[in-house]
């Protein structure tokens, strides 16, 4: 390794370090119902996925999930091949144990999506507030490669962050703002949009924040390979 990777590969891993220190600092001081992400039943997102028709044993992955209640609802609504990643193991801890039982048929994984290497390919990555956190444009570019490298070909993509007049932060954090402009021209090297919807979230303590959800559909690796 020469000195200049090096410096980048420890720059790197104080990065994630810090970024797990943070999430497992938020999930151990504020229960469920008081994030400002919170939602009792994620209707945006279940509308969206309905509308892909995927078939019950669908591998299905939710990205910085946390503790929301999607796998929930997932659960109740037949899917059997569902995985949920998240950075803090506290978040996950909460998730298992809100389950109980039905637990036990999830896949569960304490991971930075950025460190992710799955054994199996996906028919769904769904990603509600977890992208817009990565604000270097190198990491961007490792999410969304993993993304497509590990969706199967023709699966479908998910995302949703704050829209251009949504939060600049977000549990104390610097985001990135998204119009659908530049959503899908950030996406377009691999992924076809199907359609982009905005939505106004109300918090737990009645404020809005404002976000975009879009939807693609990844392309083939060698039709989205670069030429």
């Amino acid at each position: 390794m020469t000195p200049r990777n090096f410096v980048y590969c420890v720059i790197g891993i104080s990065i994630m370090t810090g970024r797990k220190t943070h999430w497992e600092n938020v999930y151990n001081k504020h229960p469920l119902t008081d994030v400002s992400w919170y939602e009792p039943v994620p209707e945006t997102s279940l509308s969206i996925i309905k509308r892909f028709k995927l078939p019950k044993d669908a591998a299905i992955i939710d990205i910085g999930a946390g503790d929301s209640l999607l796998v929930d609802h997932l659960l109740l609504s037949g899917y059997s091949n569902i995985t949920v990643l998240d950075i803090s193991e506290n978040a996950i801890e909460r998730a298992k144990a809100r389950l109980g039982d039905n637990a036990k048929m999830v896949n569960w994984v304490v991971s930075d999506v950025l460190d992710y290497h799955p054994s199996e390919k996906y028919d769904l990555w769904h990603d509600r507030a977890t992208f817009h956190f990565f604000t270097d444009p190198v990491e961007k570019q490792r999410y969304l490669d993993s993304a497509h490298q590990n969706l199967n070909d023709d699966g479908y993509l998910v995302l949703s962050t704050f829209s251009i007049t949504g939060p600049e932060k977000c549990s104390g954090l610097s985001v990135e703002q998204y119009s659908e402009k530049k959503m899908s021209d950030l996406l377009s090297r691999y992924f076809d949009k199907i359609r982009c919807i905005t939505k106004a979230h109300m918090t737990p303590w009645d404020a809005i924040q404002n976000f975009v959800y879009c939807s693609f559909r990844n392309r083939a690796l060698e039709r989205g390979a670069l030429v």
